[in-house]
């Protein structure tokens, strides 16, 4: 059977927008030069693929359609400003040294995120998301996590064509090429060294956790935020190994990489926030919103003895009452009044 020798280092980290315009014949000034990076293509990616699969599960337990666009509006920009703050302040020496360019720092685009300072980032623009619409921040924690995951697998690609964050060197047939000059290879290495494909090891591991928190979500029915707990847990305990065979700089605490310790602090967090949620929520949830507010249905059928004229609406209109919400609030311990108009979809 053939094996293949080694995996191949990818020949291009970037697309050439403006090239290929050219190509069609159309002319830009010489000056122009437009590329993304594929890096940030794989970003984008992950995004929209776990947008999608939190919007499905989060509808399946009946919120209103498309309400993950109004969470994610918070939660995506402030999990990509954590991510980035954190891998600069865990990597000081590449961006603060006599004559740096501070602006490097938001060079995002060059690759340098952190998934730990997305998660606290992402955390509190989900909690402000989740704020404005009514919907439990756990419950959306729970129908985020999957997809989550897979768009961390994504994410890795990036590392792959940017050509960074390997591993040791090995001798296996599943070694990653590295083109030279690169300045992340350790010096004093033979040309063709190959080097432990580190993004490899955790897309496959982050597609089984996937696969897992699927299965523990429909099978064992866990809410309340206990499968964002098992996501901790999972992707903890694999980022911990992973962690140990890179050979990027890294600030080492009591001689431990601060990743590490950021994924043993994931680990601690998944147990207590299951164990917790557990003890106080032994039950199902009720439904995606918090206590006194529901999403009605445009097509909904509504059982009411009440009774209105076309004048009594119009005059509501005229008042500015509304009629027609996307979500409606109860107050505590009283039967919602059904109205003639209901929530838009």
């Amino acid at each position: 059977m053939f094996l293949p020798q080694s995996i191949p280092s990818p020949s291009i980290n970037s697309l050439d927008i403006t090239g290929w315009i050219r190509t069609l014949g159309i002319d830009l000034p010489p000056t122009w030069n437009l590329s993304i990076r594929i890096y940030a293509l794989c970003i984008l990616l992950g995004i929209i693929i776990a947008t999608i699969m939190t919007s499905r599960r989060l509808t399946k337990r009946g919120a209103e359609p498309g309400i993950v666009l109004d969470i994610i509006l918070w939660a995506v920009p402030l999990g990509i400003i954590g991510s980035r703050v954190f891998h600069v302040l865990t990597h000081p020496g590449d961006y603060f040294y006599p004559g740096a360019d501070l602006l490097k720092t938001l060079y995002i685009w060059e690759g340098g995120i952190a998934i730990y300072g997305g998660l606290l980032g992402g955390a509190l623009g989900a909690y402000i998301g989740c704020r404005l619409t009514g919907i439990r921040l756990w419950t959306f924690g729970d129908a985020l996590a999957p997809g989550l995951l897979l768009a961390q697998a994504f994410g890795r690609f990036g590392n792959y064509f940017n050509q960074e964050l390997f591993g040791y060197p090995t001798d296996g047939w599943w070694g990653l090429e590295i083109a030279s000059p690169n300045p992340a290879i350790p010096v004093g290495l033979a040309p063709g060294t190959l080097f432990q494909p580190t993004f490899a090891y955790e897309v496959i591991w982050d597609v089984v956790g996937v696969i897992v928190l699927l299965m523990l979500s429909s099978r064992l029915k866990l809410q309340w935020g206990k499968v964002f707990g098992a996501y901790l847990i999972w992707y903890g305990a694999g980022r911990s190994v992973f962690e140990t065979i890179r050979i990027d700089p890294s600030e080492i605490f009591f001689g431990v990489r601060t990743n590490v310790w950021a994924s043993w602090i994931s680990i601690l967090v998944g147990l207590i926030l299951i164990v917790v949620q557990t003890k106080r929520h032994p039950g199902v949830e009720r439904g995606p919103y918090r206590s006194g507010i529901a999403w009605v249905p445009a097509n909904a059928e509504v059982d009411s003895n009440d009774r209105y004229t076309d004048e009594e609406l119009s005059s509501d209109d005229a008042s500015g009452e509304p009629v027609s919400t996307s979500a409606t609030t109860n107050p505590p311990h009283t039967e919602p009044k059904a109205t003639s108009t209901v929530g838009k979809k």
